[in-house]
């Protein structure tokens, strides 16, 4: 065998091994989470990549301390998103906003909601029945205010977003009550996000 023959076949053993590792091991074009910038990096083919990744992705975890979160973020927004602070109902940013984009995490600009699962709950705050995918959220009890609530948390930075109910319209009958300060829209043609 000479050497071009070779080399050509010792290509296709390691294409084919990429091939067959591909699930398993990352790969120069998977997603990482923790690389974020700025809002500029989240488009609508990240916002795709990330719709069809996600039952693959691991989640890089976000975790600052309370002195930098304060250093990250306005005031109000580190209020709700740290502190767990309810804004005013129907005098938020997003309770009204029709516009088509994504709503992302104002904490770490992880993807939580898309302007197709948006519907007026009549509840005055920007309300979802489902996250955008379903690595985006997290849900853990909250017992405060001498309620049992179920809490809805950005699943990379931990971050209070509100809370999901179970009064919500089909398919999923959930409602995501979230809080807009807790959030960033990026507007965005949702179309070339599929």
């Amino acid at each position: 065998m000479n050497r071009t023959v070779c080399f050509l076949l010792l290509i296709l053993f390691a294409g084919i091994s990429a091939c067959d590792n591909s699930e398993s091991a990352n790969t120069s074009s998977d997603i990482n989470l923790a690389s974020f910038t700025g809002l500029e990096e989240i488009t609508p083919e990240y916002i795709k990549a990330f719709r069809q990744k996600s039952d693959t992705l691991k989640i890089e975890k976000l975790i600052l301390s309370d002195s930098e979160w304060q250093e990250r973020l306005e005031s109000y927004r580190y209020r709700t998103l740290r502190r767990s602070r309810t804004e005013l109902p129907y005098r938020n940013a997003y309770n009204s906003n029709e516009e088509e984009g994504i709503y992302v995490c104002a904490g770490c600009y992880h993807p939580l909601f898309d302007s197709e699962t948006k519907y007026d709950s009549r509840t005055g705050w920007p309300s979802f029945y489902e996250p955008i995918s379903q690595i985006s959220v997290l849900d853990r009890e909250d017992n405060s205010w001498f309620m049992q609530r179920t809490e809805t948390i950005c699943a990379r930075c931990e971050s209070h977003l509100g809370h999901v109910f179970t009064d919500g319209p089909p398919p999923t009958g959930l409602r995501y009550c979230m809080n807009s300060a807790a959030m960033i829209f990026v507007p965005m043609s949702l179309e070339n996000t599929r």
